[in-house]
């Protein structure tokens, strides 16, 4: 992201005097004229939103369609618990009114429509995209726009199952600095897109490559040759996930074991949001994105994944050889 633009005002520098002590005025500056694409109000995303409208971002433009239910505010905690309030709003209209109240000085505003249809000047106009509760296809087809675009654009894809996370990072060709003893050193990464990312061969991947990052490939599968939507399982759907299982690493010439049927079973159990994990996933998102908006400190690549059920945090690096 260009670091070119406007010095920040004396009110930014005031509400923002202590995390300009940690990063810099610099970079607090690019945060401020950064615009910020989220598609998908699921619980995860709200951590995420609320602490990127905290910390500063320019704007952030909110897109989710779907009627709020009760069900929805179970892990989303800026949709009002009262159904009088949410009763035929949208997520993205609740959850925008109340990010305005976290800071006023951030532009929170709603966009409608379906992922799949926004053209390239609609994403044109974001530095940042960040794409959840979405088909596999849609975010590959939106990862693909962002590509075709002159001006370099950070895509995120971000899902939470129960106890488990995942987040895609895609930050093109990237080039940022971090601090080593006393000199600051320059780095460049090339990031694979989605597309190509998924592409790598199961059997080329390390031995020790994350588990879940298999498991969340076949639920996924699942989903698609289904015509489910994302989440969109349950317990009864196992035996055809187990069976899909087997099938794909079959083609894939994968041990079964490295995808255990306990964390698939885990996964279709209860594919709405554990909490707890939404305010890992969704502070560790807003870490990354801060980092590849400032250009300072090195970013995941390009996979990171967590399980609340061993507490880790585990970054792959998937791409092709």
């Amino acid at each position: 992201m260009d670091g070119d633009g406007e010095e920040l005002t004396a009110q930014e520098t005031a509400l923002y005097d202590r995390q300009i002590r940690v990063w810099g005025a610099d970079a607090q500056r690019r945060l401020s004229k950064a615009h910020v694409l989220v598609y998908g109000m699921k619980g995860t995303v709200a951590e995420f939103c609320k602490n990127i409208v905290l910390a500063g971002v320019g704007s952030l433009t909110l897109v989710d369609d779907r009627v709020a239910t009760e069900e929805a505010f179970a892990a989303n905690f800026l949709i009002p618990p009262d159904e009088n309030v949410y009763s035929g709003k949208t997520l993205a209209e609740l959850c925008c009114n109340s990010l305005k109240d976290f800071n006023p000085m951030v532009r929170v505003s709603v966009e409608r429509g379906d992922l799949s249809i926004f053209d390239l000047e609609f994403f044109s106009k974001f530095d940042v995209v960040v794409v959840s509760c979405c088909s596999l296809s849609a975010k590959k087809l939106a990862n693909d726009k962002c590509r075709k675009l002159s001006k370099r654009i950070a895509f995120y894809a971000v899902d939470c199952r129960d106890s488990c996370g995942e987040i895609f990072v895609d930050l093109q060709d990237y080039k940022y600095s971090k601090k080593k003893r006393d000199e600051t050193i320059e780095c460049d990464l090339k990031y694979p897109s989605l597309e190509d990312a998924l592409s790598v061969p199961w059997s080329e991947l390390p031995r020790r490559m994350s588990k879940l990052y298999f498991a969340m490939r076949v639920i996924e599968k699942f989903e698609e040759a289904e015509g489910r939507s994302a989440g969109e399982v349950s317990i009864a759907d196992l035996s055809g996930v187990l069976k899909l299982k087997k099938e794909l690493c079959t083609a894939q010439a994968l041990n079964e074991s490295r995808v255990p049927d306990a964390l698939l079973e885990r996964l279709v159990t209860n594919a709405t949001e554990f909490p707890p994990v939404c305010a890992v996933i969704g502070g560790i998102l807003g870490q990354e994105v801060i980092k590849s908006i400032s250009a300072k400190g090195d970013p995941v690549k390009n996979f990171f994944f967590f399980d609340a059920f061993d507490g880790k945090g585990i970054i792959e690096d998937i791409s092709s050889k």
